[in-house]
């Protein structure tokens, strides 16, 4: 390895690969192995239900692949950096919930009460990152924990105050019309509606991609997933880092919440909106390494766009909703399968 080059960052990961053979090159690549599987899923329900390469089709592909893709994105930067995260889920549905609770109760602006929402997603982030770097607990245990504590307690006191868990009418509060604008436009194509949460995903993997891969921070992420001692042994501040990628996911959690909270005019607490394990099955499918230190913005978001291919095409083909799940463990096994070439080839990279 040469003088301050990082292990597991991107110029360590970009020196050749021994072996000479095409299959070894690409599926060592970030993402490469997830635009095959893409484009193998994506042909496989056009001709199984070709509604799906219709406008309408795309728009619920798209709409779909969007919501999953944001939290997708946080949780595989997280991945890439050596940690999980199983709390978004329910940071999304609790942020909601704060929401809704200080719009129909205690009678604030739609604004002031997603500043306050938001405030209190990243609080519960700097919790979790703060808990994982003090204490060296693994995260996947830290997060569920807080998934668990903020189920609770968000449930609990929505109960108590509202006396439901089902906040409605939300779209009467102050400034409704422009959080509208930001989270919930749409434009029409065909018979397709596109909505904003569209933009909001493509401008954040647009943003997290060159974050990754153009910045000092992304190659620090990439070097904590990839050998954390050593990476803070060169400089790497990796608690910080640790930190702000625990935020981003809250963040992110924070977001899904609110466009279905715009989106429905109603906060439920019933569910977690999305399960958290779909955000980490999208990134696995996606090429992120559940070991750390490999991964790329652009592949989170194609596993997305697979899952949301596949779950899709299966209703449109008039298929039982369970065949679903069957699907999806296969996708994974098989991105599973990829990640051990993938770690095998890694380790044959040159390091000096």
């Amino acid at each position: 390895m040469t003088a301050g080059q990082l292990p597991g960052s991107r110029s360590a990961l970009a020196g050749p690969v021994p072996g000479g053979r095409l299959l070894g090159r690409t599926l060592v690549r970030p993402s490469t192995a997830a635009w095959i599987g893409l484009v193998v899923v994506t042909v496989f329900f056009a001709v199984a239900a070709p509604a799906l390469v219709s406008a309408g089709g795309l728009a619920g592909v798209l709409d779909s692949a969007s919501l999953l893709g944001i939290g997708a994105l946080a949780v595989g930067l997280l991945l890439i950096a050596g940690h999980i995260d199983l709390s978004i889920g329910m940071v999304a549905a609790s942020s909601s919930l704060l929401t809704g609770l200080l719009v129909a109760e205690a009678g604030w602006g739609i604004w002031p009460a997603l500043a306050v929402s938001l405030a209190a997603s990243l609080v519960v982030g700097l919790l979790n990152g703060w808990l994982v770097v003090r204490t060296g607990l693994p995260s996947f245990l830290v997060t569920l924990a807080a998934h668990l504590v903020l189920q609770g307690t968000s449930l609990a006191l929505t109960r108590a105050i509202a006396g439901t868990t089902v906040l409605q009418n939300l779209d009467e509060a102050p400034g409704w019309s422009s959080a509208r604008t930001v989270f919930q436009s749409t434009a029409e194509w065909g018979e397709g509606v596109f909505s904003i949460s569209i933009v909001w995903w493509l401008g954040l993997t647009a943003w997290a991609a060159w974050l990754l891969w153009r910045t000092p921070f992304g190659n620090g992420v990439l070097a904590v997933g990839g050998a954390r001692r050593a990476a803070r042994e060169l400089g790497v501040p990796v608690r910080r880092t640790t930190l702000t990628l625990f935020c981003c996911t809250a963040a992110a959690g924070w977001l899904i919440g609110t466009l279905v909270l715009v989106r429905l005019g109603t906060a439920e607490g019933g569910s977690t909106l999305m399960p958290s394990i779909d955000f980490l099955v999208a990134a696995v499918i996606g090429g992120c390494l559940l070991t750390g230190g490999y991964g790329s913005a652009v592949g989170a978001a194609v596993g997305a766009l697979i899952y949301a291919v596949a779950q899709f095409g299966i209703t449109l083909a008039g298929w039982d909703s369970l065949w679903f799940q069957a699907f999806l463990g296969v996708l994974l096994i098989v991105a599973l399968l990829a990640s051990g070439v993938v770690r095998s080839r890694l380790r044959e990279v040159p390091r000096s």
